[in-house]
């Protein structure tokens, strides 16, 4: 079995990809700034990040954050792996990066043109968003008496099991370049969304649809964030509701 190493393996997502991966018997190391014995901050590198890169065969590379970084974080990471020699660099991105002008999406995009030019083999997978996403929107907006929404958007959701379940099965193969876009299984507004966790949550709250601006806002608009021709997701959102909160 091979080493593989994923980063960001406490988040939502790398969580799910290292029990994947443990389950099928791999040795799985896990990088994130807080988790001994990889206690790494991939934004400054250094010694730590070698030692951790070391003996590995495959990097699964989940680490991200809105909040800026990402492309310093990868910088550091490819640099180690070349070092290591690492065969195989998997790296997880969002559908609608090349089409949709919003900041975190552009840092993605410039993200996997450095894994592309790495000169390491290398697998970029686009998905929907998660269904966990959607209800950290949903309640933060929730607080308010009334949800605000941007008008005329829709969205995709997936389940985050779904798509650690393929990361695993790509990072346990040979390097694929840019992988087939996992899209959730249903293509939704974001009103009938919003409805349906109000439902599962038991809250009322009135729901309005407020016209935006600004090219970011016409590229959700227009569904560039979407993969309808890739819908193989199973899960769906309100499936994924009933597990959480239970049923209503």
């Amino acid at each position: 079995m091979t080493t593989i190493l994923v980063t960001g393996g406490t988040g939502t997502l790398g969580r799910l990809v290292t029990e994947r991966l443990r389950t099928d018997g791999h040795e799985v190391r896990v990088l994130s700034r807080h988790s001994r014995p990889y206690a790494v901050d991939l934004r400054e590198g250094g010694g730590r990040l070698d030692a951790a890169v070391e003996g590995v065969d495959t990097i699964v590379h989940c680490a991200s954050s809105p909040r800026g970084g990402d492309e310093r974080a990868a910088t550091h990471l490819i640099a180690a792996a070349r070092r290591a020699g690492v065969g195989h660099l998997v790296y997880i991105s969002i559908v609608g990066v090349d089409r949709v002008p919003f900041g975190y999406y552009r840092t993605k995009h410039t993200v996997e043109r450095l894994v592309e030019e790495s000169g390491l083999g290398w697998t970029v997978l686009r998905t929907t968003q998660f269904h966990d996403l959607l209800v950290q929107m949903f309640q933060g907006l929730a607080k308010s008496p009334v949800m605000l929404l941007p008008a005329h958007v829709r969205d995709q959701p997936i389940e985050v099991g779904e798509v650690a379940a393929r990361l695993a099965e790509l990072a346990t193969g040979a390097p694929a370049g840019r992988a087939e876009d996992m899209g959730g299984p249903e293509v939704r507004t974001l009103s009938s969304l919003a409805q349906a966790y109000l439902t599962a949550t038991g809250r009322r709250r009135a729901v309005v649809n407020v016209p935006l601006w600004g090219a970011a806002y016409r590229g959700f608009r227009s569904g560039g964030h979407l993969a309808p021709e890739r819908a193989v997701g199973k899960g769906t959102f309100e499936e994924y509701l009933t597990k959480r909160f239970g049923r209503r």
